[in-house]
């Protein structure tokens, strides 16, 4: 101690110098900021309605929470998965992409970036609570805000698509069944609407029932116009202007009979002529077997796609309840205050160990004088200074 105090203004300057160094580094060392945000995970009545535990645990098979929290495989808890997912590599990869890490991280591989982001992240479980909070460092505070987000959005869309519950697959299910559904819907009711154009038809019923009825009408104005012509050829010559006119009122009419009657048509054929607007009586059992057929099918259709729709909305309604959601708590916060670094505590340290070191030479340097030059060490370390300096002198030289 005694030499300590004999040098004393010596240590005095070497820990100033100490001191303004650290000072210089703790200004020189980057500012850091962290953003935290805290959520629960599902509970385990949700994991235990749903086979998405198996999947999510397979999936983060081996990995080690961050932080500390303990061995992922050791504890399936819902805590443990959701940690196991947000250090996976998966995760991982996407946070990278998402905000060009490798850019800021100056690394050209994802696996360098990535052991960057992990050191960066701090994940814990409340083993009593169960609250997990994410913990993100970074020199921007919007990039540590944001990453934070990430994280958690990463964790709800990968717990969303890894769900294979049973409402899950049903859902997916019914939506093939459906796409199949609608496309033989379009291509039936495509059918019978090329059918009924082609063919003048709507309601074979209802048009048959009306084209009868009309036959019916005309048939009547025929027989009517018949017994008129006889009156009329009782009185006047067949050259007489009524006599024409009756008569060649009776032809239309038959001529009208025939066509509605379809005389002379090919019941194979089954395109409307030029001269027709609708189908004639003979045609229309024929054209309605079609027709029939074809609106049974469009009909049956649209009743299996209408249930099937029913049921896939009730699907839906449950792979919601299902499906694992994750709640946050606290939204990732912009830090308006650094993290990183202390710089009282690098003062601090600087002080120490510039004390410990200038005290610890001011020792050495003592017992170094006590030694004996004889004595081995002191001997060899001399023989050493000697020949230092003397080719220090032959370089000057």
């Amino acid at each position: 101690m005694a030499a300590v105090w004999q040098r004393r203004r010596w240590l005095v300057k070497v820990i100033g110098l100490g001191v303004l160094a650290s000072i210089g580094m703790a200004f020189l060392i980057p500012k850091q900021y962290t953003s935290t945000a805290q959520l629960m995970p599902p509970d385990n009545q949700t994991f235990a309605n749903s086979s998405t535990l198996t999947a999510l645990s397979g999936m983060g098979g081996g990995l080690m929470a961050v932080g500390g929290s303990g061995g992922f495989m050791n504890q399936k808890t819902p805590g443990a998965t959701c940690i196991g997912i947000l250090s996976s590599r998966t995760t991982l990869d996407d946070i990278i992409n998402r905000f060009d890490l490798r850019k800021v991280y100056h690394s050209n591989l994802f696996f360098d970036a990535g052991k960057i982001l992990l050191k960066s992240t701090v994940i814990v479980e409340d083993k009593k609570s169960g609250i997990i909070s994410i913990s993100v460092t970074d020199r921007d505070p919007g990039r540590a805000r944001d990453i934070a987000g990430a994280y958690i959005e990463e964790l709800d869309k990968l717990v969303n698509s890894l769900s294979t519950s049973s409402a899950r697959r049903e859902r997916v299910f019914l939506e093939q069944r459906l796409k199949s559904i609608k496309e033989d819907l379009d291509v039936s009711s495509s059918a019978l609407s090329q059918f009924s154009s082609r063919n003048a038809t709507m309601d074979i019923q209802k048009q048959g029932q009306a084209t009868i009825e009309a036959a019916s009408k005309l048939q009547g104005e025929l027989i009517a116009a018949k017994t008129e012509l006889s009156g009329l050829k009782a009185q006047y010559s067949d050259d007489n202007v009524r006599v024409r006119t009756a008569r060649g009122r009776i032809n239309e009419l038959q001529s009208q009979l025939r066509k509605m009657n379809g005389a002379g048509e090919d019941l194979d054929g089954t395109t409307l002529q030029s001269d027709q607007l609708f189908p004639s009586i003979r045609k229309l059992p024929l054209l309605g077997l079609t027709y029939y057929d074809l609106n049974r099918q469009v009909a049956m259709q649209e009743t299996i796609y209408e249930t099937l729709t029913k049921q896939y909305e009730l699907a839906k309604v449950q792979e919601a309840k299902e499906i694992p959601s994750i709640r946050v708590l606290d939204a990732p916060n912009l830090p308006e205050k650094k993290s990183l670094p202390h710089r009282s505590i690098v003062i601090l340290v600087g002080l120490m160990f510039s004390t410990l070191g200038g005290i610890a030479w001011i020792v050495a340097g003592k017992l170094w004088e006590l030694t004996d030059d004889s004595y081995p060490a002191k001997a060899a370390g001399l023989a050493i200074l000697r020949s230092i300096g003397r080719r220090d002198a032959a370089a000057q030289n």
